[in-house]
C-alpha cells in the first residue's frame, strides 16, 4: 500500500546511523536480546523483535505515542512518530499506523536508501562470516564444523525456514514436500516466471495485503522457496512472499493463528495442481510435465481436469465398493485421491508412546486394514439402492484401484467430540522401508515383485495437545541421510529417533519410482 506517513517516520539516513554490529538478520532486540525477527525503526535505528516474538516493536512504537496522545503536539513531535520500520531479514517495510505492508517511498528515496545499507550488512558480514570459517577448515577444526557419515565428511547442507507466526504448519509441510526428489526437482527446473513489466520491472516485489490477485503466482513462489532450501545456506529462509501469496489465494490461512498442517498441505496441492493447469500468464506448465516428466500417460491420474506433476506424482484411485444388505445390488465408484486419511482403530487409542505396555502395538498395517476392511454403514449414512428404489442397509469396502508414486498417509488424530476437537495421542508403529501395498490393491496379480513396495521420505509431527495450539516439525530424509526440521533449526538425526515420532503424516516414495526419479 501507499503509505503517507513515510515523511514524517523515515528520518535515518544509512551512513549516518548506529547500526549494531554483524549482519541485520540477527541482530538481537534491544529489550529482550532475541535474535529471531528483528525489525529496526525508521525513526530511531533501534532494533526490536516482530511482533510474533516478544512484541517489542511494536511496543516501541505504542510507547513514542504517549507524549503525542498527553500533550499538544509540537512540530517537532509532528515529524518524529517511530511509525515505520523494516525487517531486517527480508528489508520488507511495515507501517504500524497504516497496519500494513508499504510499497512507496520518501521523496529522497530513504527506504530503498536503508535496504540496501542493509543488504550491504548482511552480505559482508557474510563474506567474514565465510572467510572465517575457510580458516578454520584450513586449522584442521573439520569436526566442529562438518557432519561425518559413513566414514567420508559431508557439509550440512539444509536449510531451515523461519517462523513468520505460527507458520510451523506451512513450514513442516514445505520441508517434506523439498524432500520428495521427484516433486521438488520438477518445480526447481521451470524457468522462473515474470509477474512484473514496465516501471517496477526488475525490482523485488514486497507482497501486501492490498494486492491485486492477479499479481502473485503461487507456483512461482513455491519453486523459489524449494531452490532456497538445498542451496547450502546456514541462514534460514525467510518464505515471507510465499505466505503472502497463500493469504491472498487461500483465505482460511489469513492471519497467524496455528492451522492444520494436513488441511494446508491439501489445499497447497490442489491449489498448485489448478495453476499448472491454466498456467501464469497464458502459458500453460501442463506442457511442460508432458515433454520433460517422463511418466506415460498410464501413470497419470486427472483430478479436476487435465493430469499435472500433482497428480502424476500423488495421485492414485480408489474403488469404493457399496452393497445393499436388503437385495445385494452391488455399486462401484472410482474416486481419484491425494492423499489417504486413516483413522486410528479404537481399542489402541489409549497406547501412547511405543514402550506402554498395555496391550498390542498399534501399527501402520492397522491403521490401513481398518481402511480396506469391509464395514456396515450405520444408521446416518444409509445407502440410496436403486433397485429398491429408498434408502436400505448396506456394506462399504474401499479398494486400491491405482497406486501413486507418492503415497500421502494422513493418520486422524484429531476428532471432534460434543464441545471440542480432541487430539488421538496413540503412537502408530510404521517402517522406514518396504511398506507392501500389494494385499490392498484391486487387481494385486497384475503388479510386479517390487511394484507395491514403499520406502519412508518424509514424516510430520504434532507436538501438542490441540489442532489450534502446539507445533509442528518435520523430519526427512536426503542422500541417505535423516534430517529433523524445527523451523529455522535443522539437525542430523538418526532411523531410531524417526521410527519413535508419533506421526501425523507419512510420505512413501514407491521404490521404482525412486529409482527413476532422475528423469523427471
Amino acid at each position: 500500500m501507499e503509505c503517507p506517513h513515510l515523511g514524517s517516520s523515515v528520518c535515518i539516513a544509512p551512513a549516518s546511523a548506529r547500526f549494531p554490529q554483524g549482519s541485520p538478520s540477527s541482530w538481537c532486540c534491544s529489550v529482550c536480546r532475541s535474535n529471531k525477527s528483528p525489525w529496526v525503526c525508521l525513526t530511531c535505528s533501534s532494533v526490536h523483535c516482530g511482533r510474533y516474538v516478544n512484541g517489542h516493536a511494536k511496543k516501541h512504537y505504542e510507547d513514542a505515542q504517549i507524549p503525542l496522545a498527553n500533550h499538544k503536539k509540537t512540530e517537532k513531535q509532528e515529524k518524529v512518530q517511530h511509525t515505520v520500520c523494516m525487517d531486517c531479514s527480508s528489508y520488507s517495510t511495515y507501517c504500524y499506523r497504516c497496519d500494513d505492508f508499504v510499497v512507496n517511498d520518501t521523496k529522497l528515496g530513504l527506504v530503498q536508501k536503508v535496504r540496501e545499507h542493509l543488504q550491504n550488512l548482511e552480505n559482508s558480514a557474510f563474506t567474514a562470516d565465510r572467510h572465517r570459517k575457510r580458516k578454520l577448515l584450513e586449522n584442521s577444526s573439520l569436526n566442529s564444523k562438518l557432519l561425518k557419515v559413513n566414514g567420508s565428511t559431508n557439509a550440512l547442507c539444509a536449510t531451515g525456514l523461519r517462523n513468520l507466526g505460527n507458520t510451523c504448519f506451512m513450514n513442516a509441510i514445505l520441508q517434506s514436500l523439498s524432500n520428495i526428489q521427484q516433486f521438488c526437482c520438477y518445480f526447481k527446473e521451470l524457468p522462473a516466471v515474470e509477474l512484473r513489466n514496465g516501471k517496477t520491472a526488475g525490482r523485488r516485489t514486497y507482497h501486501t495485503r492490498s494486492q491485486g490477485d492477479n499479481n502473485v503466482s503461487l507456483v512461482e513462489e513455491f519453486r523459489k522457496t524449494l531452490c532456497a532450501l538445498w542451496q547450502g545456506s546456514q541462514t534460514a529462509f525467510s518464505p515471507e512472499s510465499l505466505f503472502y501469496v497463500v493469504w491472498k489465494i487461500m483465505p482460511n490461512f489469513r492471519g497467524y493463528q496455528q492451522q492444520d498442517a494436513h488441511e494446508f498441505m491439501r489445499y497447497l496441492l490442489d491449489h498448485l495442481h489448478l495453476e499448472l493447469q491454466g498456467g501464469f500468464n497464458g502459458v500453460s506448465r501442463s506442457v511442460i510435465l508432458q515433454e520433460n516428466s517422463g511418466l506415460s500417460a498410464s501413470n497419470k491420474c486427472c483430478i479436476n481436469g487435465a493430469s499435472t506433476v500433482v497428480t502424476a506424482i500423488f495421485g492414485g484411485i480408489l474403488q469404493n465398493e457399496v452393497n445393499c444388505l436388503i437385495c445385494g445390488t452391488e455399486s462401484r465408484k472410482f474416486d481419484p485421491f491425494l492423499d489417504l486419511s486413516l483413522d486410528i482403530p479404537s481399542q489402541f487409542r489409549n497406547k501412547r508412546t511405543k514402550n506402554q505396555e498395555n496391550g498390542p502395538m498399534c501399527t501402520l498395517r492397522d491403521c490401513l486394514r481398518s481402511f480396506t476392511d469391509l464395514e456396515e454403514l450405520d444408521e446416518t449414512e444409509l445407502y440410496m439402492c436403486h433397485k429398491c428404489k429408498k434408502k436400505q442397509k448396506s456394506t462399504k469396502k474401499f479398494w486400491i484401484q491405482k497406486l501413486p508414486k507418492v503415497l500421502c498417509l494422513h493418520l486422524k488424530r484429531f476428532h471432534w467430540t460434543e464441545y471440542l476437537r480432541n487430539k488421538v495421542d496413540t503412537y502408530v508403529e510404521f517402517p522406514l522401508r518396504d511398506l507392501d501395498m500389494k494385499c490392498y490393491l484391486l487387481e494385486p496379480e497384475n503388479s510386479g515383485p517390487e511394484s507395491c513396495l514403499y520406502d519412508l521420505a518424509a514424516v510430520v509431527v504434532h507436538h501438542g495437545s490441540g489442532v489450534g495450539s502446539g507445533h509442528y516439525t518435520a523430519y526427512a530424509t536426503h542422500e541417505g541421510r535423516w534430517f529433523h526440521f524445527n523451523d529455522s533449526t535443522v539437525t542430523l538425526t538418526d532411523e531410531e529417533t524417526v521410527v519413535k515420532a508419533k506421526a501425523y503424516i507419512l510420505f512413501y516414495v514407491d521404490r521404482q519410482a525412486k529409482s527413476g526419479s532422475d528423469k523427471l
